[in-house]
């Protein structure tokens, strides 16, 4: 690799959310490169400890009961079905029908409950269990990594 191909791969890392990179080339060169992560770290101080976030927190499901009250269900009750590719996550067969499942649905192993399209593929999501939808975590036409949580079942 000369100069300006290293500059430019320099470049993209610090313009892309990666936060470190390692490349091992056939010919034996090997790059490696981290950004500064201190500014993404938060502290926060309380009156008797200071705490240091810098990884994501789980935060428990909301979900509204008959009355409109919102009832906060704990994290170990609910499951997550999570996607199984990278694409891009859709609710319904298409623009103009009803979503598969809303909060509140009650689900059926088997049963679809989401499309997520790949490489023009339309993948049908199955639930993996059965159970009541308490969230639906990603919006209509989001892109989606895979494992990212689509919809938590308690």
């Amino acid at each position: 690799m000369d100069y300006n191909e290293i500059k430019k791969l320099m470049d993209d890392m610090g313009n892309s959310k990666l936060d470190s990179l390692q490349i091992e080339f056939p010919d034996g060169v090997k790059i490696s490169m981290t950004k500064n992560t201190n500014k993404r770290n938060a502290n926060i101080e309380t009156t008797n400890s200071v705490i240091e976030a810098s990884a994501p927190m789980t935060v428990p499901a909301v979900q509204v009961n008959t009355e409109n009250r919102l009832v906060t269900v704990p994290q170990e009750e609910c499951k997550e079905v999570k996607s199984p590719m990278v694409g891009t996550f859709y609710e319904s067969s298409s623009p103009s029908a009803e979503p598969f499942v809303k909060v509140g649905d009650k689900v059926h192993k088997g049963q679809v409950l989401c499309v997520v399209e790949a490489m023009k593929l339309m993948n049908e999501i199955e639930s993996e269990f059965d159970g009541e939808v308490v969230e639906v975590c990603v919006k209509n036409e989001d892109m989606v990594e895979y494992g990212t949580t689509l919809f938590k079942i308690k």
